[in-house]
């Protein structure tokens, strides 16, 4: 009889597959890629056309002999990687090693494949998808395998190329990378905007109001009938806007003065605007927006989202977690939509199937978005971890949710009179879920009791809160994804490998769950900001996309575009070496003395802080580093709150007299809310 070899990246998603096929077929997992650029040199010749000189790492040989004497005994070689650039690249290089094309070289676009092997994809593994590929096998794509070594050669160049010029200017060790420097910049530039930003003192008005004993709160939006409060607007380095919104009321005289003559007036109903509203669903789940969704409802790092998406993925449980896309086959809305009108009732289908388009112009719309393969499946009928399940179940309401009726809301805004002062209240109530019966949205409700124009109300309180506006935020890891996806800064898949890498590097820390950078990350970004403008700006990086999309479809070869980056990338890297000077990192200095009696600076580590002495290496004293929280207190036994760092590096909070006190929490406490800013500066 017979034997088709079918070869697949993990061992998973081979048992996977191995439920569908029968005993014609064998399957075996790669274990990822079988061949890749060397760790010990550069691998790319730069004086012949950019070649790269692949090897077989020692720790994939066995497998690779596995799979040839597997392939060997085969009539059929069937390569049924993942469906993107990186899953086709990974096809080329088996069939390569085992002679299935006419080189094991990336040349010229007139490379074949042999007629023993094959290649399918599929977007989801189930039974239906895996039959219909094999049905419809085709030659590999070698736009997509281009498109794939040109950005591995492009970021060999830029790493292996800067990172000993980082170790020679900054410090031994480090390293950089054409997508991991535009993110660390990103983060750097946000910390200065935020040390630079200039906070603006203002005072806004609250009128505590009462109708039928029904209490309700109105703000002061208008004084002779303009506008009470205005915006301002920063540019920021990302390219966004940041508004902030200040009252015209600057000072605490102004506010006093307009206090005293408020509270005399009467409050009478001017004016009572209601409207329905509707919210539409949400787009079905992307990588980026699943890699948020992680960070945003489970506290869990990119790299856990996404690990755990591809064992939902191998398991058959969803779809191809990979994509930047929210595209759903025909066939899946129509399973969707048939279980939202048994299990829901027809209120609650919409209308009409719901569509999703993507707003990026470099979108793989082949590819679809995030969804379970089976709607009928919920978490609770398969075994797997409780985060598997959790993931699972998010995903399952989030696509549910797209082709599901839009929620409907009651608005009521009513507008209150008091002499020369205008007040604003506004109500809203949910009276149709909809979509949110399965998706549960973290919105405030609030009703306004019944009103009629021309009623006076009851003054409960009538007071002024003293203001100050906020600078920009820094980023969470779920608003930096989001800034990469909407400038279009690296690949969807590498979001979560990249931000690893920062925090790794020592370049960032978390601090509330925000990404702070380092005195090591300010000074590594600036040197290469001064020195490599190209190389960390956000318009160069979103070029090389493009060009790589354009690879990718077939309006450039890969060659002419490596060529023309490296040229004058070569010329400048050699100016700098000889030129620059090295970049002193300054550490944070702290009042602290060691064991000597001189002062105690923060270093960083594997595991974060700690102290040193400011003679290292002469003296090497350390000691662990406890930074304080400031104006909270231990609720077990009101002791200081001091950050603390597991084995693993995750910051935790506990109190400062463990282990007598066992208090101890993932978030920061907010039990009285004091907030300090620490000094932001680079040498």
């Amino acid at each position: 009889m017979s034997k088709k070899l079918v070869i697949v990246e993990s061992p998973t998603k081979a048992r996977t597959l191995s439920r569908f096929l029968g005993g014609d077929y064998r399957i075996e997992a790669s274990m990822g890629h079988v061949r890749d650029l060397p760790k010990s040199k550069l691998g790319v010749d730069t004086n012949k056309s950019f070649e790269p000189q692949y090897v077989i790492p020692s720790d994939k040989k066995k497998i690779v002999d596995l799979l040839k004497e597997a392939a060997k005994k085969a009539d059929e070689v069937i390569l049924a990687t993942d469906p993107d650039r990186e899953g086709e690249a990974i096809a080329w290089h088996i069939a390569s090693i085992f002679g299935g094309t006419q080189t094991s070289k990336r040349k010229t676009q007139n490379d074949k494949i042999n007629s023993k092997f094959k290649r399918i994809v599929f977007h989801e593994i189930t039974k239906e998808a895996i039959f219909t590929a094999l049905k419809s096998p085709r030659s590999l794509d070698f736009n997509l395998i281009d498109a794939q070594q040109a950005r591995r050669v492009l970021d060999r160049l830029v790493g292996y190329k800067l990172s000993p010029l980082l170790w020679k200017k900054v410090k031994l060790g480090l390293s950089a990378g054409r997508v991991q420097s535009v993110v660390l910049r990103l983060i750097v530039e946000r910390e200065r905007e935020r040390s630079n930003f200039e906070p603006i003192k203002f005072y806004a008005f609250i009128a505590s109001l009462s109708s039928k004993n029904q209490p309700f709160k109105a703000f002061l939006f208008k004084v002779n009938e303009e506008d009470f409060e205005e915006k301002k607007q920063y540019q920021l380095f990302d390219g966004s806007n940041y508004v902030v919104t200040i009252t015209k009321a600057e000072t605490e005289a102004q506010a006093k003065k307009m206090l005293s003559e408020l509270k005399p007036k009467d409050f009478i109903v001017r004016d009572i605007e209601e409207k329905t509203t509707k919210r539409s669903p949400y787009p079905p789940f992307n990588t980026p927006n699943l890699a948020a969704s992680g960070v945003n409802f489970f506290a869990w790092s990119s790299k856990k989202t996404m690990k755990i998406a591809q064992d939902l993925y191998e398991e058959g449980l969803i779809t191809y977690h990979r994509t930047d896309s929210y595209n759903m086959n025909t066939a899946a809305v129509a399973s969707l939509r048939a279980y939202i009108d048994k299990n829901f009732g027809k209120d609650y289908l919409s209308a009409a199937v719901k569509i999703y388009k993507t707003k990026s112009k470099v979108a793989q719309e082949a590819h679809e978005a995030i969804r379970p393969t089976n709607v009928g499946m919920t978490e609770d009928t398969f075994q797997m971890s409780n985060d598997h399940k959790k993931l699972y179940s998010l995903i399952w309401k989030r696509t549910v949710a797209t082709q599901m009726s839009d929620a409907v809301y009651y608005q009521m805004s009513v507008k209150i009179n008091a002499g020369r002062f205008e007040f604003k209240a506004v109500g809203s109530k949910l009276q149709f879920a909809g979509w949110k019966r399965v998706w549960e949205d973290k919105e405030d409700e609030f009703n306004l009791p019944p009103l009629k124009v021309d009623d006076k109300l009851e003054v409960k309180n009538l007071f002024y809160e003293e203001k100050e506006t906020e600078p920009p935020p820094r980023y969470s890891e779920a608003t930096l994804i989001k800034t990469l996806e909407e400038k279009e800064i690296g690949r969807p898949s590498t979001y979560a490998p990249i931000i690893s890498v920062v925090l790794e590097r020592d370049y960032v820390e978390l601090e509330d769950r925000r990404f702070r950078p380092t005195p090591l990350g300010v000074g590594v970004s600036d040197f290469l900001a001064a020195n490599f403008e190209k190389i960390v700006n956000l318009n160069f990086t979103v070029k090389m996309e493009d060009d790589l999309d354009e690879i990718a479809n077939g309006r450039k070869k890969w060659v002419p575009v490596i060529k023309d980056f490296f040229a004058p990338f070569e010329e400048q890297l050699e100016t700098v070496t000889k030129e620059s000077e090295r970049v002193k990192i300054f550490a944070e200095l702290t009042s602290e003395k060691c064991d000597q009696g001189h002062p105690l600076v923060i270093r960083y580590g594997p595991y974060g802080k700690f102290l040193a002495c400011e003679k290292f290496p002469e003296h090497k004293f350390t000691r662990s580093f406890e930074e304080k929280v400031e104006g909270q207190k231990c609720p077990q036994d009101s002791g200081e709150v001091i950050m603390r760092r597991t084995k693993k590096g995750r910051v935790f909070f506990g109190c400062v007299n463990f282990p007598k006190c066992k208090w101890a929490s993932w978030q920061r406490p907010n039990f009285y809310q004091a907030k300090t800013e620490k000094p932001f500066a680079t040498e």
